[in-house]
């Protein structure tokens, strides 16, 4: 008894669970798992290995005598979008709206992939399947992303936009 309260008082330094691997699979390499580990928790810890956006994931935007170019995401309505821009560029009237967005009609419906958004500068998003807004200043509802403006923060775009009412051309690059 005495042996084995001694043993249950020594200090344990270190531990290693060793990985749990099925019959005929290899162990994971231990950058992979930090990658998982990375996509789970959120930990910036591992290199970012984002790759550039594929060219027919962008198109320009002009107005006000500047283009601007946009990255769009990979969901049905940029899909949608994308098929409308092949047949030519598209000009939409947009009037600004609340201080924080400018807002047209794109003058048909696209599909939609409605999720709450918490909409920065920048964003893109599709409102009702129809309508395109480009915001720049924050806001939260449920609507669709198509894309984002790149390489602008909110008083450059805010600044390019201009007061008031502004037309906007979308054309693929």
């Amino acid at each position: 008894l005495a042996l084995a309260a001694t043993f249950l008082l020594l200090p344990i330094t270190s531990c290693s669970v060793p990985e749990t691997v099925e019959v005929g699979q290899t162990p994971t390499e231990p950058e992979a798992t930090n990658e998982v580990a990375n996509e789970i928790t959120g930990n910036p810890g591992v290199i970012d290995n984002e790759e550039e956006p594929e060219e027919e994931n962008m198109i320009s935007l002009t107005f006000n005598g500047q283009t601007i170019r946009a990255s769009l995401v990979d969901n049905s309505s940029a899909e949608a979008l994308i098929e409308l821009l092949r047949e030519g560029p598209l000009t939409i009237a947009m009037e600004d709206y609340a201080n924080m967005e400018k807002v047209g009609p794109i003058g048909t419906d696209l599909p939609r992939n409605d999720e709450r958004i918490d909409a920065v500068a920048g964003d893109i998003i599709l409102y009702q399947g129809n309508l395109l807004v480009i915001y720049y200043a924050p806001n939260s509802y449920t609507f669709t992303r198509i894309g984002r403006v790149d390489g602008t923060d909110s008083s450059d775009l805010k600044a390019l936009l201009g007061e008031g009412d502004v037309s906007v051309t979308l054309s693929l690059e």
